[in-house]
């Protein structure tokens, strides 16, 4: 991952705003002209974690059109993909890839995109990736291609995006030099920054890229694409799209296996997470070792219903290289007390090491279009299992959510989703300790990846809520949402600093061409305990499809799509 930041990168945005007048002309064109040969939206490779594709699935599945299957492990693996596939019509039938046997050797280029955002109060933006939105335009591009031979895959997607980076009103955290952009809560325990200096702001990142090799039910790669964990659409606890994804190897299961009491899936990952350019951690320990593990159990007997957990650390890279024990790490007891002592803190057994772990369960009602699903997550150890049953609040979060799915009419799909969030510190607070979720008192870092939150982009803060409806229909989406973020403050009721934003956005297919646009109004009341503050968000992309012929199999050489 690279930064350009001037005099790398122009000094001023006039020929980005020039970039910008030629793609809105474009748009323009494609509106106007008769609709080309369309191009897959729900192409195998398309489907990454948090993308617009993988949303569609997801509601086609409560809606009784997808078969069972496993929502709180991804991006999905090739095999997959290939059961999530529609059967019978639904309004993107005319934007799908037909269903087709596995090829033995294919590849073929990635339909490029782009996408300019422009906030006019503050920062804002959430659950897109590497991205970081500030104040005034921020522009990102895509584009990439994918390889197959045999069971070995290859998909390169970088992204590489430029914020125009204007100021705005920082909370004050007491910090000279670089540090005054750092958080304005805790600037000494989490890498996230307010804002990213004071001039323009870019990135080249590989994004949605992976090498993967899947054998005999087995997968094996290395990537730094994004994960979801968990069965959350937008606030995931643990992993998800909010910052995008770290270089990592993986090792795990290539799709559900069948065992005599259910379905089971799982990964296993080690990797390395960078840090930005105003962590409050310097030299040693800026650099860390992140290690993983997921698994989802679908109980036989029991359709749509998935269980699972995960668990994360976050470690200092030593200096003198990694030992056996960074690997097997993720495999140590849960509590303290079942770890080897450690003399650190008052009960001699703490650890420099961040932890974060959770337990979920979705449950997905086909006939009634109906999905439930919730997440519990602790920061750090309990000491034993006496304490996680006396005080299971103390660090914890949580989030539930539901949907409803439903055909209004053949060519139609609509739904309503929920999802509701808390990370608060309980009221054990008045008797223990209870840092803000996802900082750390050694991981300096905290739960985040290049300045922003691994997890949701609203655990940080408190948490938060989501209500929202879409439609999809044969010529794209539309949809309306509320969203509540709890920015942070403490359990006294007059120091909540509080968000609520109101956006409508809308997708439309013309031709090969997919546009979408929307507008965000956003409310912070009692930013930063002293008055309130407004920001309106306007976005504009558009993703280009490569004709017909893209990705077309070599050689149609079929293996079974599953285990």
């Amino acid at each position: 991952m690279t930064d350009l930041k001037r005099p790398e990168f122009p000094r001023r945005a006039a020929g980005w705003m020039r970039a910008g007048a030629v793609l809105a002309a474009g748009a323009l064109a494609a509106f106007a002209r008769p609709a080309a040969a369309q191009d897959d939206v729900l192409a195998r490779e398309a489907v990454v974690a948090g993308s617009e594709a993988e949303a569609y699935l997801r509601t086609l599945q409560v809606a009784g059109q997808l078969p069972s299957h496993p929502w709180s492990l991804r991006g999905f693996a090739p095999r997959e993909m290939a059961r999530l596939h529609p059967d019978s019509a639904h309004p993107w039938t005319s934007r799908t890839e037909e269903r087709r046997p596995f090829a033995r050797v294919s590849g073929g280029l990635l339909r490029p995109s782009a996408r300019a955002a422009y906030n006019t109060g503050f920062a804002y933006g959430y659950n897109d990736g590497p991205v970081w939105r500030g104040r005034g335009v921020t522009v990102e591009a895509h584009a990439g291609a994918t390889a197959r031979v045999g069971p070995l895959s290859l998909r390169v997607e970088p992204v590489v995006f430029w914020a125009e980076n204007r100021e705005f009103a920082l909370m004050p955290n007491g910090r000279t030099g670089e540090q005054v952009y750092a958080d304005g809560r805790s600037p000494r325990n989490i890498d996230l920054p307010q804002r990213f200096g004071d001039e323009a702001y870019a990135r080249v990142d590989p994004g949605e890229s992976t090498l993967r090799l899947d054998v005999a039910g087995f997968a094996l790669g290395a990537s730094t694409a994004a994960q979801q964990w968990g069965p959350s659409r937008e606030l995931p606890l643990i992993l998800g799209n909010n910052a995008g994804g770290f270089a990592h190897v993986f090792a795990g299961t290539s799709s559900p296996w069948n065992t005599p009491i259910g379905r089971v899936h799982g990964r296993v990952l080690w990797g390395s997470v960078s840090q930005s350019d105003y962590s409050p951690m310097q030299g040693p320990g800026s650099r860390r070792f992140a290690t993983g593990m997921v698994a989802v159990w679908m109980p036989r007997g029991l359709n749509g219903l998935e269980i699972g957990g995960s668990r994360f650390f976050h470690l200092a890279w030593p200096e003198d290289g990694l030992s056996s024990g960074y690997f097997t790490k993720i495999f140590e007891g849960i509590t303290k007390a079942s770890v080897d002592s450690s003399g650190v803190g008052t009960d001699g057994r703490s650890s420099p090491d961040n932890q974060l772990a959770s337990v979920f369960a979705r449950w997905v009602f086909p006939r009634a279009g109906l999905e439930v699903y919730g997440e519990f997550a602790r920061e750090d150890h309990n000491y034993d299992l006496l304490d996680f049953a006396l005080e299971p609040d103390h660090q914890a979060g949580y989030t539930l959510g539901a949907a409803r799915a439903w055909r209004p009419s053949p060519t139609r799909l609509a739904s309503v989703r929920i999802e509701v969030q808390s990370t608060e510190p309980s009221t054990l607070a008045r008797v223990r300790r209870q840092p803000a979720f996802y900082r750390h008192d050694n991981a300096l870092q905290g739960h985040t990846s290049r300045g922003q939150v691994l997890g949701s982009p609203f655990g940080y803060g408190g948490g938060g809520s989501i209500v929202a409806a879409d439609l999809y229909h044969p010529r794209g989406r539309w949809t309306a949402q509320w969203v509540r973020t709890r920015m942070g403050g403490t359990l006294a009721a007059d120091s909540a600093d509080v968000m609520h934003t109101l956006s409508a956005e809308g997708v439309f297919f013309r031709g090969p061409v997919d546009l979408v646009g929307g507008v965000a109004w956003s409310a912070n009341l009692n930013r930063y305990n002293g008055g309130d503050a407004h920001n309106l968000n306007a976005q504009f992309g558009v993703r280009v499809g490569l004709g017909p012929g893209r990705a077309r199999p070599v050689r149609v050489d079929t293996f079974p799509a599953d285990r």
